[in-house]
């Protein structure tokens, strides 16, 4: 079993990952980069050269392989909950945990984020903040569906919200954790 981040990108998966691989001991694999490394691109020149549906396959492919693993800190995209296969190997491999935060929140957190524009294409030509109400609503359910426990990271320190996943952790997921 992993441990699998999803969430809206800006709701803080990354550096929560990267705290959650050191207090746990676990590898910690950022499913973008691996993309990103596996395909020689970045994902904003996949979308260019593959479109959308190139860049989900590449993604899917990407999930099977990582969840082959056992005990990964996994932060995985945005998008990887898109697609029914995609949910039935995050719930068959992973415990999972959405991290959220208000839609306003997450525009300030990507406005402040000097990768975002470099690394991640626009999905609608939209403002940020009609982009991420609007792909919200669509990926809401599909984020529930998935997450084993949500956490708002609203108005939280990484560090707290690591604490906060650590803290609520399935006993059989990690046997003891400093």
């Amino acid at each position: 079993m992993n441990l699998a981040l999803i969430g809206y990108r800006g709701t803080g998966k990354s550096h929560v990952a990267r705290l959650l691989a050191g207090k746990l001991g676990w590898p910690l694999v950022d499913a973008d980069i691996y993309v990103e490394q596996q395909a020689g691109k970045s994902i904003a020149e996949i979308f260019a050269e593959a479109g959308e549906a190139g860049f989900r396959d590449l993604e899917s492919k990407a999930l099977v392989q990582l969840t082959q693993h056992t005990r990964h800190i996994l932060s995985l995209g945005g998008g990887v909950i898109l697609r029914e296969e995609n949910r039935q190997q995050i719930a068959d491999r992973c415990f999972t945990v959405w991290l959220t935060a208000s839609p306003e929140e997450i525009a300030r957190r990507l406005s402040g984020d000097q990768t975002t524009q470099a690394r991640r294409p626009s999905l609608t030509g939209k403002s940020t903040l009609d982009e991420i109400e609007e792909v919200l609503t669509v990926r809401m359910p599909l984020y529930q569906q998935c997450a084993d426990l949500t956490i708002d990271t609203q108005s939280k320190s990484p560090q707290q919200v690591a604490q906060a996943i650590v803290d609520q952790l399935p006993s059989s997921l990690v046997k003891k954790v400093p």
